[in-house]
């Protein structure tokens, strides 16, 4: 059998590679085989990034709706519950940008829950203004509290 010995497919393979690797550290953008090795890690991070950004995001909703929630005297799960029982579909997202964007759309949607678990109306009804101060107030502790798992570093 002849020899092969690959020609275009190998230098556009390393070029590939090496124009993935752009903008990475000495070595790692210059020579193939540190270039590969970091191109696989980054893309292992990446992919795992990707599922963690899911998680990150619905976690981020549920304090939303959380904080809204009990500004008209339900609890997340309560609330969810409700919604469940009466027949409403709508997902985390949307509940959670009506809770920030539309807190009024947001109060009907909490009394509709209400009904549904045959709990009786709040006695005051929250300001959109305090409710939208909640929601941020409540992302602000989720943040401080995702910071503080990280180690400290002793300098």
């Amino acid at each position: 059998m002849p020899r092969v010995k690959r020609g275009n497919k190998r230098r556009l393979k390393r070029k590939k590679i090496l124009g993935q690797a752009k903008g990475y550290y000495q070595g790692k953008s210059k020579l193939y085989r540190y270039a590969k090795e970091a191109v696989d890690r980054a893309q292992k991070f990446a992919y795992v990034g990707r599922k963690l950004k899911k998680r990150d995001f619905r976690s981020l909703w549920i304090i939303r709706i959380n904080a809204a929630a009990r500004m008209h005297g339900l609890s997340y799960s309560k609330l969810i519950h409700g919604l469940s029982v009466a027949g409403v579909e709508l997902n985390r997202k949307m509940l959670a940008e009506m809770a920030v964007r539309d807190p009024e759309a947001f109060g009907q949607i909490a009394a509709t829950a209400r009904e549904a678990l045959g709990q009786p109306a709040p006695a005051v009804t929250p300001e959109p203004a305090a409710v939208k101060k909640a929601v941020e107030e409540a992302e602000a502790a989720a943040e401080a509290e995702a910071g503080d798992d990280e180690p400290a570093t002793d300098e």
